[in-house]
């Protein structure tokens, strides 16, 4: 049975969340602070993890980065800071989802099973992505440039793998935008998406440019260009 690890101050909301949750056949367990999150963390295995960005003793996104020190586990934000700047961040973070407070429970509900298989789907996968002179450990999260550790965000790192993953295949940015994120379009659309690819060839490229890897076919999209 899937466990969920959830991340909530507000008592009533847990409750509802809590009750919904688990008719769709899952375990969840429950944090109201920063700290007890924390310690739950340590001792727990879990597939997917839902936090506030404001507790009472700290804050989701400080949680979200000590989890991705050592886990790839899917994180949705759920949270009534709703500036752009905040759901930006959350997903450069590691964030990979960002739901604003009010929501629709089946909305939601759709969001976590959505994540759930997209997980289970991740760990069948190799464990290594490799061509063009980048090579992704997809177990520790590392991406390497001619076997130099480079540093990149969440966002960029699960953009990187998107385009290996299908090499040579041409990706409209809507379909980009549809398997990477589930934020509101008015947030992450083709501007920001523009954005977080020009940050990547910055880093991948050798004359970002000039672009060899990922390149633009002009009114199509993007491709990862395969070329070893």
């Amino acid at each position: 049975m899937k466990r969920i690890f959830y991340v909530e101050d507000d008592l009533s909301l847990i409750n509802g969340l809590s009750f919904a949750i688990k008719k769709q056949g899952y375990e969840i367990d429950i944090a109201r602070t920063s700290s007890e999150a924390e310690n739950l963390w340590m001792n727990g295995k879990y597939d997917l993890v839902i936090l506030d960005v404001s507790l009472p003793d700290g804050s989701g996104c400080d949680l979200c980065k000590k989890i991705r020190q050592n886990s790839k586990v899917p994180i949705i934000f759920l949270t009534a800071a709703d500036e752009e700047t905040d759901i930006i961040m959350g997903l450069d973070i590691g964030g990979d989802d960002y739901i604003t407070k009010p929501f629709k429970l089946a909305v939601f509900l759709s969001k976590v099973n959505a994540l759930l298989r997209r997980s289970e789907n991740f760990n069948q996968t190799d464990t290594e992505l490799s061509s063009n002179g980048i090579r992704i450990q997809l177990l520790e999260h590392e991406v390497y440039k001619d076997d130099v550790l480079i540093d990149l965000t969440a966002s960029e790192y699960k953009l990187l793998c998107l385009f290996m993953e299908n090499p040579n295949i041409v990706l409209s940015s809507e379909q980009i935008l549809s398997r990477l994120w589930d934020c509101e379009e008015d947030y992450i659309d083709n501007s920001t998406l523009t954005v977080y690819i020009r940050r990547l060839r910055i880093k991948i490229e050798n004359d970002p440019g000039n672009p060899q890897k990922i390149v633009t076919v002009r009114r199509f999209g993007y491709k990862w260009n395969k070329t070893e």
